[in-house]
């Protein structure tokens, strides 16, 4: 009795396993962001505006 190889099958299973590495790969590429400081990144953008709020209220 012959072997019946499930060629569309077989391709598809591989391209699935390929698709699942690359998709790896791709996240691993990315660089860790490590050691942000905060307070300097506060003082590149400067003070926060004032709400305006309080202002309309006293009317």
């Amino acid at each position: 009795m012959g072997v019946t190889r499930l060629k569309r099958k077989d391709r598809k299973n591989k391209a699935r396993a390929n698709n699942k590495v690359a998709r790896i790969k791709q996240l691993l590429l990315t660089p860790v962001i490590k050691n942000v400081d905060m307070d300097e990144l506060r003082a590149q953008f400067g003070e926060a505006p004032k709400n305006k709020v309080e202002e309309t209220s006293a009317e």
